[in-house]
């Protein structure tokens, strides 16, 4: 059952992914932060639609009554958008998998943990974070089982946060095969694992276009004669996003304004 929605001609639905706040350093997180928040800004004027693809966060936990501190400036910005009115989506990526209901309590966000479908003016989307989909990958898919195991979340919830939130940013950081970020090459179209996933779902319905991040690299790919993938990119090396006009989708980088 997919979400339909119609935009008007002169509104955007806006696509961003794997912003990571919080890597590698409190400093330097804080300068790509102060970009994302002027992006969200400008997503602010003509947006009618922002889809948050995942991995906002180098490192998300909701205990029962504590969310890790910092990122109070997104959250706020987040918090004033859905107030004044944009519709937010958000998908769970690999480095925030333990998000539960923080977003949609506090903010009104949606929370996915699995890609959906949206037609918006009779397009067809389908959107997620893209980490474990289409073939291979079978190490970090059985890391990523026992990682949402609720046993593993009831041990985690166990540990006072300073300890737990340190070992989970060190293990961010330092373990690949968690953050599935082994290979940030462009592996040839026909090598792109989420590409042969788009090719694979495009046989069983005629989406339009396939969004995804996880990647870290900006990705324009054809499916066929009519699909397109788009992989958003990242907000450390790239800053790109992706913009659907009501007709077509672009991949876009954001050019920072400076005062």
């Amino acid at each position: 059952n997919a979400m339909q929605r119609t935009i008007p001609s002169h509104q955007r639905v806006y696509f961003a992914s794997d912003q990571h706040l919080g890597a590698p350093t409190y400093k330097e997180s804080r300068e790509r932060e102060t970009l994302f928040i002027q992006w969200l800004d400008q997503v602010a004027e003509d947006g009618a639609i922002l889809f948050l693809m995942g991995d906002l966060f180098d490192f998300w936990f909701e205990y029962q009554k504590v969310v890790p501190k910092g990122f109070v400036r997104t959250l706020g910005k987040l918090a004033q958008l859905a107030d004044t009115g944009l519709e937010i989506h958000y998908f769970v990526g690999n480095h925030d998998l333990w998000m539960r209901n923080y977003f949609t309590q506090e903010l009104g966000i949606p929370v996915y943990h699995k890609p959906q479908e949206f037609t918006i003016n009779n397009k067809q989307f389908l959107i997620g974070h893209g980490d474990g989909l289409g073939p291979g990958d079978k190490c970090y898919k059985r890391m990523k089982k026992l990682f949402v195991s609720p046993l593993s979340k009831w041990l985690f919830r166990w540990l006072h946060p300073d300890i737990g939130v340190r070992l989970a940013q060190y293990l961010s950081v330092r373990n690949r095969l968690i953050s599935g970020d082994d290979n940030v090459q462009f592996q040839g179209a026909e090598n792109e694992w989420l590409a042969q996933y788009c090719h694979r779902k495009r046989e069983q319905k005629p989406f339009d276009f396939f969004l995804f991040g996880h990647r870290h690299l900006p990705l324009e790919i054809p499916i066929g004669q009519h699909a397109l993938y788009v992989n958003t990119g990242d907000w450390i090396h790239h800053f790109t996003y992706a913009v659907f006009d009501g007709q077509k989708l672009t991949l876009e980088k954001w050019k920072p304004t400076h005062d």
